[in-house]
């Protein structure tokens, strides 16, 4: 079954507090799982970038419910396409506390082609201090 990805950045909406976003990512993860869909959401404090990637059908219906959660706006999409493998095989849904930095540097990547290189390299390098 061909894979699926979608990354896309967003903000977030004021007042959103650490342990919302901490629950927001526990309910992603326990869905997600179920969905067979796997990712990463790398926030600031402001802003959110997700990264996901799994059958089309599972992308999807999780795609169509973080457009329709409450927790963000000014949604961007960055990249949507088809992927040879999966860049996060064991992570349903990983939250990793971010710069500001971070963020805007893989947003301003190169998204087209989702391929291994690019943007997803850049996503790559920047949660890398976070899994030592």
């Amino acid at each position: 079954m061909p894979l699926r990805a979608i990354a896309y950045a967003s903000e977030a909406i004021p007042g959103l507090s650490m342990d919302h976003v901490d629950d927001l990512a526990r309910a992603a993860a326990r869905f997600n799982f179920e969905a067979g869909v796997t990712g990463v959401l790398l926030y600031d404090g402001h802003r959110f970038l997700q990264y996901i990637e799994g059958p089309e059908d599972s992308i999807n219906v999780v795609y169509s419910r973080i457009l329709g959660a409450r927790s963000h706006c000014e949604l961007l999409e960055l990249g949507r396409g088809r992927v040879s493998g999966r860049f996060f095989p064991y992570w349903s849904m990983r939250l990793l506390w971010t710069d500001p930095a971070d963020i805007r540097s893989v947003a301003r990547g190169n998204w087209s082609g989702l391929s291994r290189g690019g943007a997803l390299r850049q996503l790559g390098q920047v949660i890398a201090p976070h899994l030592a």
